[in-house]
């Protein structure tokens, strides 16, 4: 039970990051989302968004971090 505690409060602490950086560095963020690779297709009735080069960005920096955090702890 206290291996369960450690996981939830070490995610806890990394969305508090997460949030103040989109917080206070959302406006220098806008790039992200609309990087190329990612499929943007628009009709007159229909839009279709998939960010796959952004999706890749977020899981190598997740994979990353988790690699750091599993090495040091």
């Amino acid at each position: 039970m206290q291996q369960t505690g450690k996981i939830l409060i070490i995610t806890g602490i990394l969305m508090l990051i997460a949030g103040l950086i989109l917080y206070f560095a959302g406006n220098k963020l806008s790039w992200l989302g609309h990087l190329p690779g990612d499929i943007r297709v628009e009709k007159e009735n229909m839009r279709f968004y998939f960010p796959l080069t952004t999706m890749i960005l977020v899981s190598v920096l997740l994979s990353l971090i988790l690699y750091l955090i599993r090495k040091f702890f």
